[in-house]
């Protein structure tokens, strides 16, 4: 039996990205295909690590993240040590994504404030 395998097309069109996506994330080193003359080949582990790679990217992490957390699951043994580091930068960033939003709740209000004032002074020469 066969390793299930991929090409550059199957998994650009299953996870909605370019095949330039996928070059980018080999240069990066996320996936490494096989070759078969010119084609990539993709693996199970490769497939793994691009669905790991963009569920980073949809929580709005950095790429170096990403790769340190995809080496993680590539390590043998106890999955605490994987665990916690994830736990630490999904709360650095939680932690991050909180304060940018109490900074646009800030800019918003300004926004409005201003907006309420031009809407006075507009009043009072109409």
């Amino acid at each position: 039996m066969t390793d299930p395998h991929w090409t550059i097309s199957d998994l650009a069109q299953e996870f909605a990205i370019t095949p330039r996506t996928l070059r980018y994330y080999e240069d990066q080193g996320i996936v490494s295909p096989a070759r078969d003359g010119r084609n990539r080949i993709y693996s199970s582990r490769d497939r793994t690590r691009l669905k790991l790679a963009l569920r980073g990217k949809r929580l709005g992490l950095q790429l170096a993240e990403i790769l340190s957390l995809i080496n993680m699951y590539d390590a043998p043994g106890d999955t605490t040590a994987q665990l916690k580091h994830y736990i630490e930068i999904l709360e650095r960033h939680r932690s991050t994504l909180q304060q940018q939003q109490r900074d646009l709740r800030e800019t918003l209000a300004e926004i409005e404030a201003q907006l309420d004032h031009c809407q006075e002074l507009l009043g009072q020469h109409g």
